[in-house]
């Protein structure tokens, strides 16, 4: 009888080697399926790659450690003379029992391999999920989740903007995270979690896949409603007409808040701190190469400090900080949900008493949610007994409404909430727009980034609560529902209104 030449050394013809060959075969052969799946597919998710490029690559190193491992053991083992068989097991198909055998234990493979093909599929989908980001895998990310789900992006899963498609990005996504990971497991994560969040992808690769900022132009009419903080609760409305801009040469309409957005201007920034709050120089490039740079006139910073600093291309992120994870300022809150009829408006100052019982600073959601029932409930017993007889059914809809805004903006445990997360869009409870646009930043020319409240927005109409309407298509002057004098026109507007 012929004898078969084996094509590797003898020590490699062992079982656990064999067990490592058929580990690294197998991952090898889905890594490639998956890569092939990616490249064919129109929409690939992004979290396909923690199983193509950081889960099955583990699997395969594990598999060709086992046949090293193998080898080397079974190396060792002929050297202190222990041998086993080498024999392969015979299989004789005309023993009933054994072709009984075979046939169930092929059966039972087939079967369990599409279980577990299913079952890791269906594992994959999971993870790609805006559950599996915002509770399971990342506890600590609920109050991020809860901003989430009432954002105007609650549609938009998560891994499309923190990740994006392909695996370079989400490789970087998950080396980034990996402290994270570490900080998690063992409670040494920050409360709040810090932002804005490094090696986000660029937003011309993830918001731009959407809004296209060159198609920006126009201008887009807004009313905000407010109500005063005195017994009234007085009401009044501001109608503007924001400059939305942007656009490109083919309209003729290059100008506007999007101007920034490199359509026809490369912008960019230093800053001097983690949050990006404190920007002191300012760098435009004009499509036609001419530079332009703004620095600020405050003393107290120096050229030093400058060049200490972070620079940044600006991009949709640095004035839409918060686009899906927003946590409203209490007052904006309690507003809309008087415009609405949600709060009774005619409770004697409920505007001031709901906003006070969310700004108390509680320890836990638990306390604030009793502790806000009581405050309103004791106020008008106190206050307006009367009232509270005759305007009870008004005022247990006020505390649920009350305690609903609470739950949405507000969580003790990670000390998050709209002052730990301010948003940039604006300038009412935040340095937003002021930041550069504070009549401060000058360029060697004498160029100064402009403070006018009308580069941004005309305001057309103001209405206030004696229905009094002051209306103009070519706008108006602006008059603060209470008289400050002429301090609205130094003072910034967040100064007062995000005060503790």
């Amino acid at each position: 009888m012929k004898i078969r030449k084996r094509k590797y050394p003898d020590i490699f013809y062992n079982p656990i080697s064999f067990m490592g060959a058929a580990l690294a075969s197998i991952s090898f052969g889905i890594i490639i399926f998956l890569i092939i799946f990616e490249a064919l597919e129109k929409n690939p998710k992004p979290y396909v790659g923690i199983v193509t490029f950081v889960v099955l690559p583990a699997v395969l190193i594990i598999g060709l450690l086992l046949i090293a491992f193998g080898a080397i053991r079974e190396r060792r083992r002929n050297k202190r003379g222990i041998t086993a068989r080498k024999d392969f097991p015979v299989i004789n198909l005309n023993d009933p029992k054994q072709r009984t055998a075979l046939i169930v234990f092929s059966l039972g493979t087939i079967v369990l391999l599409f279980l577990s093909t299913f079952g890791s599929f269906k594992a994959y989908e999971y993870t790609d999920s805006d559950e599996f980001c915002g509770t399971v895998c990342h506890k600590v990310m609920e109050p991020e989740y809860t901003a989430y789900q009432t954002s105007p992006h609650a549609k938009v899963g998560c891994v499309k903007c923190h990740i994006g498609s392909g695996a370079d990005w989400f490789v970087r996504a998950k080396l980034s995270g990996s402290y994270q990971v570490y900080s998690v497991l063992f409670n040494k994560y920050a409360r709040p979690i810090p932002t804005p969040i490094e090696n986000l992808r660029p937003a011309q690769q993830t918001c731009e896949q959407c809004h296209w900022p060159s198609h920006f132009y126009g201008e887009k009419k807004i009313t905000n409603t407010y109500f005063a903080s005195n017994e009234e609760n007085s009401r009044w409305s501001m109608t503007l007409l924001m400059k939305i801009g942007g656009g490109h040469d083919e309209t003729g309409v290059t100008t506007g808040i999007h101007w920034h957005m490199n359509i026809n201007n490369e912008i960019t920034y230093t800053s001097l701190d983690k949050r990006r709050m404190v920007i002191p120089y300012v760098r435009s490039v004009a499509r036609d190469g001419k530079v332009t740079e703004y620095r600020t006139t405050d003393k107290n910073i120096s050229d030093k400090m400058i060049a200490a600093g972070v620079s940044r291309r600006m991009d949709c992120i640095d004035c839409h900080n918060r686009p899906s994870h927003i946590y409203h300022n209490p007052a904006v809150s309690v507003n809309n949900f008087m415009s609405v009829d949600d709060i009774d408006t005619e409770l004697p100052y409920i505007k001031s008493t709901a906003v006070n019982a969310l700004e108390k600073g509680y320890s836990s959601k638990e306390i604030a949610l009793d502790s806000i029932k009581t405050f309103i409930e004791n106020f008008y017993e106190a206050h307006y007994p009367e009232i509270a007889r005759e305007k009870k059914g008004s005022i247990t809809q006020a505390v649920t409404t009350v305690q609903k805004i609470y739950k949405r903006n507000y969580f003790p445990y990670m000390n998050a909430n709209w002052r730990s997360f301010p948003d940039q869009i604006g300038h009412m409870y935040a340095p937003g727009c002021f930041r550069c646009h504070d009549g401060k930043h000058v360029s060697p020319e004498g160029k100064v980034i402009s403070h006018d409240c009308n580069v941004c927005h005309t305001l057309l109409a103001q209405e206030f609560s004696d229905n009094k309407i002051e209306f103009s298509l070519n706008g108006i002057e602006y008059k603060h529902p209470i008289d400050i004098g002429d301090s609205w026109k130094t003072t910034p507007c967040y100064v007062c209104h995000a005060k503790k």
